[in-house]
């Protein structure tokens, strides 16, 4: 079973800046390596949406609302995914939420989330 914990999130002023991180503690890096990870969303009242994905080869994908703003990135080594996330806007605000989907299966494995706030 894929456990995941989120961090990172916070209240921040627009135009800033925050850095998400997942980390996956229970996995070994050998099974770590088979599972694309990503970044979802979720306000009051929304759907969840996709923000980023990095498949376990390191491919990138953005949702359109956040490309030139928000970074993906992965460390293996780690077990951590992480979501630098600049120029924040109000709109922004949402509990943010890990996935880690397996390569072969597509089995997929959310985090319990972790809220950004961007207000002034």
């Amino acid at each position: 079973q894929v456990h995941l914990v989120e961090s990172g999130g916070g209240l921040v002023q627009p135009g800033g800046s925050l850095r998400l991180s997942c980390v996956a503690p229970r996995l070994i890096f050998s099974t770590y390596i088979q599972y694309s990870m990503a970044w979802y969303r979720q306000a009051p009242g929304n759907e969840r949406e996709m923000v980023a994905t990095i498949t376990n080869s390191g491919s990138t994908n953005y949702a359109d609302f956040v490309k030139g703003r928000f970074t993906i990135s992965r460390n293996n080594s780690r077990k951590t995914v992480y979501l630098q996330m600049n120029g924040l806007k109000p709109e922004d605000t949402a509990v943010y939420y890990c996935s880690a989907v397996h390569s072969a299966s597509g089995s997929a494995t959310w985090g319990q989330g972790t809220q950004v706030t961007v207000s002034s």
